[in-house]
């Protein structure tokens, strides 16, 4: 049973998935997922200038996007996205991304 499982973990993890929410920094989270010209220079301000790990904050849930991902969502920082990707372990592996409604 316990192979059973563990099978099929790793089969949904290997398929492609999207989420939308706000790209924002490992320091703020959610505090800066509101699209705000405020959240957005701050989340600007710590991802580029400070070099903090990108999230992307998908209602109450906070999910680190993986650092090799980081150059397609530096655009995006602090916007409200569709990211397409793929979840490895705990982190989004990203496909693409673009902007949400």
């Amino acid at each position: 049973m316990k192979k059973f499982v563990m099978l099929s973990l790793f089969a949904v993890s290997a398929f492609a998935a999207s989420w939308t929410g706000y790209i924002s920094d490992a320091g703020c989270g959610a505090k800066h997922a509101d699209g705000s010209d405020k959240s957005m220079k701050c989340v600007q301000g710590c991802v580029k200038g400070k070099g903090a790990s990108a999230v992307l904050v998908v209602g109450d849930k906070v999910v680190k996007i993986a650092d090799a991902s980081k150059p397609k969502i530096m655009d995006h920082l602090g916007h409200k996205v569709t990211v397409e990707g793929k979840m490895d372990g705990e982190t989004i592996v990203v496909d693409s991304v673009k902007m949400a409604n």
